[in-house]
C-alpha cells in the first residue's frame, strides 16, 4: 500500500534571514546541522547532493527564493518512493526570524511504519539541531562526523548505556548536564530514537540506526578538526560502549 506523509516544524529563532539562508542553502551550512557531507548547486533547477555513509541522494531544487523560500526533493523512484523539503523564512523585527520546514513524500510497501517512525525521529532531531546551530553557532562552519557502531539488540538498554557513557545514571533526558570525552555539555534534544548534546565547540548526536547499529552524526566546530581522525575515534568509542 505505502504511505503518504507530511511533517511540519516551525520555530522562532534569534537569527537573521541571511543566517538562516546560509544554513539551509549552502553546503557548509547544511554540513553544520543536517547529516553527512553536502553540496549545493544553487538556483532553480540546481541540485542538493548529500553523502551519509553509503547513502548518497540527490535532490532537484524546485524553488529558490533567497532569504525567503527553498524547495528541493528527489525524483520519484519506480516504486513511488520520494521525499521533498520546503523551507520558509520570515524575518521579524529585532533580528529574529521564523523558520518553517515541511517534509513530505511517499514510502512504498506494507512495512513502511518502522521506516516512517525512524524518519520522524530523525527529522525532529535535525530540525532541532538547525535551531541550535543558528542560535549558538551562526557564522561558524562544522566538520560533519559520521560513524557506525556494532549491532544493537535492546534499544532501551542501549540508550541507558549511552547515559552511563555520558556520566549519567539513566537514559539521557533533555536538559541533563553531561560530559562527552571530557567536554561539558547539555542534552538539547531527546526522542525515542535520538539524543543530541551541545557543547561550546560541537553538537554530538546519537541515533538508532535503521538497520541495527547506534550511529553518531556529529558537528565539530573546532578549527582544524580532522574528519577522518574524528570518525576513527568515534568508531572506537562506539565499539567500546556497545562492543
Amino acid at each position: 500500500m505505502g504511505h503518504e506523509f507530511e511533517a511540519i516544524d516551525t520555530a522562532e529563532v534569534d537569527a537573521t534571514p541571511e543566517q538562516l539562508w546560509d544554513a539551509i542553502a549552502t553546503g557548509p551550512g547544511i554540513d553544520s546541522w543536517f547529516m553527512g557531507r553536502n553540496e549545493v548547486d544553487g538556483g532553480t533547477g540546481g541540485v542538493v547532493r548529500s553523502a551519509f555513509g553509503s547513502y548518497r541522494p540527490e535532490y532537484r531544487i524546485r524553488e529558490w527564493d533567497p532569504l525567503e523560500k527553498l524547495v528541493y526533493g528527489s525524483d520519484p523512484e519506480p516504486d513511488g518512493r520520494r521525499i521533498a523539503y520546503e523551507f520558509l523564512i520570515e524575518g521579524r523585527d529585532g533580528g529574529s526570524s521564523v523558520i518553517r520546514c515541511v517534509t513530505s513524500g511517499f514510502l512504498p510497501g506494507d512495512d513502511w511504519e518502522e521506516e516512517f517512525e525512524a524518519m520522524q525521529a530523525g527529522g525532529a532531531l535535525f530540525f532541532r539541531t538547525l535551531v541550535e546551530y543558528v542560535t549558538h553557532f551562526a557564522g561558524r562552519t562544522a566538520v560533519p562526523v559520521t560513524a557506525f557502531g556494532p549491532p544493537v539488540g535492546d534499544w532501551d538498554a542501549a540508550f541507558t548505556q549511552l547515559g552511563w557513557a555520558l556520566g549519567l545514571t539513566a537514559r539521557p533526558a533533555e536538559g541533563d548536564r553531561v560530559r562527552v570525552n571530557g567536554r561539558e555539555g547539555v542534552v538539547y534534544a531527546v526522542n525515542s530514537q535520538t539524543v543530541g548534546v551541545r557543547t561550546p565547540d560541537a553538537m554530538f548526536r546519537f541515533l538508532r540506526g535503521f538497520h541495527g547499529p547506534m550511529v553518531v552524526a556529529h558537528h565539530v566546530f573546532t578549527p582544524g578538526a580532522d574528519a577522518e581522525a574524528e570518525e576513527k575515534a568515534w568508531s572506537d568509542w562506539l565499539n567500546r560502549v556497545y562492543g
